[in-house]
């Protein structure tokens, strides 16, 4: 029971740092007019984050791992909550930027950690239940995040999203410091052993992830722009569509979590299915109100389950090399979310906004052949 209470709180804290991470997308005008730049400038303040957190969290983990894991959670937690804190007090667009870039390094500091507690302390049969807790945490941030801290920029301002932010974490922290046990294991430094990069399977399993990974944010990155501009949507049915995907990712993201301990493989590989058959009905049928509504409620369900099924088959390889191996995952999901933004960005520009599903379908097709490889060489 206390460890449940201990998963919850976890989670909360994902929440916290996704919601710092991504929530400064539905204020990016506020603040491109608060600070007098351009829109594209002040969208340094996602991207920034995202490049640190994917090129330098295996070093974070690296340098320190001889730290209590616990001390590491409350220190991470509490850089997030006084960078939230401090936001609201900068006066320079450059000063804003160096705020928001010092919590990105312990980002995936926090994420390894708390993905390997979780891991330990849960019987073989949970793990991937117990991981979806973690994740329902990143689920919630990612949909519930933007329109909260758009609609607290809109009644009070810009600066009181980032205070909310900061509250959140400092909630998180003092419920780790409550209910997270100073375990023995928790003081044990890391040993990292890199003969388990030769494992070919993991390799695999890397390319995998990206893959899946990136064909998941090669449409939805764009799913606004998307719906307004071929489905013809206003900005309150976008809204209530965006609502409808997060609502049904949240019961995904468990479901996922069920399912990947009782067949990874097959979950696996019916997730890239369903989430493929999702971006051709899209791509067909985005015009048709109904039948989009339907078939958003399936993305949303299929789409959050992403993740945890990508942390799952990542971090599936024996070792004792737990943290570095959700490291890397924090990593490449980092690098896999740049991707697809990039890729499609690229096919917009090319092919037009009303064909970008196909970017996706295109490399879920490619993850699909991985994972065939994948599965001929673990017989």
């Amino acid at each position: 029971m206390r460890f449940k209470k201990t998963l919850f709180i976890l989670s909360l804290g994902t929440f916290g740092i996704t919601n710092t991470e991504f929530s400064v997308i539905g204020i990016l005008p506020d603040l491109a007019k608060a600070f007098d730049v351009s829109i594209s400038k002040a969208g340094w303040l996602l991207s920034v984050f995202a490049i640190i957190v994917a090129v330098f969290g295996p070093f974070m983990m690296m340098v320190l791992s001889s730290i209590n894991k616990k001390k590491l959670l409350v220190f991470s937690l509490l850089v997030f909550t006084v960078a939230n804190f401090l936001t609201p007090l900068m006066e320079q667009f450059s000063h804003l930027l160096i705020v928001r870039m010092l919590p990105a390094f312990f980002h995936p500091v926090y994420w390894s950690i708390a993905l390997s507690i979780t891991r330990q302390n849960s019987h073989k049969s949970e793990v991937a239940k117990n991981i979806s807790v973690i994740f329902a945490g990143l689920t919630i941030a990612t949909v519930m995040g933007i329109p909260l801290a758009t609609l607290t920029s809109s009644l009070l301002n810009w600066k009181f999203s980032f205070i909310i932010s900061g509250f959140i974490n400092l909630i998180s922290m003092i419920g780790i410091v409550i209910y997270l046990p100073s375990k023995d294991e928790l003081n044990t430094k890391i040993k990292f052993d890199y003969q388990f990069l030769k494992n070919k399977i993991l390799w695999l399993n890397f390319l995998l992830v990206f893959l899946i990974i990136t064909a998941m944010y090669a449409t939805y990155g764009y799913m606004a722009d998307f719906l307004k501009s071929v489905s013809g949507l206003s900005g309150e049915q976008i809204s209530i569509m965006f609502l409808i995907f997060g609502f049904t990712g949240i019961f995904g993201n468990k479901i996922a979590g069920k399912y990947m301990d009782k067949s990874p493989k097959k979950t696996t590989l019916y997730f890239i299915i369903a989430l493929l058959i999702t971006h051709v009905l899209l791509n067909y049928f985005s015009v048709m109100y109904m039948a989009l509504v339907v078939i958003i409620l399936l993305w949303g369900l299929i789409h959050s389950g992403g993740f945890l099924i990508s942390n799952v088959v990542l971090t599936s390889i024996e070792t004792e090399n737990q943290e570095m191996l959700n490291t890397i995952f924090t990593s490449c999901g980092n690098f896999a979310v740049t991707a697809g933004s990039i890729i499609g960005g690229y096919w917009i520009a090319n092919n037009g906004i009303e064909t970008v599903a196909w970017a996706s379908i295109v490399i879920l097709c490619l993850s699909l052949i991985v994972l065939r490889q994948k599965l001929k060489l673990s017989i």
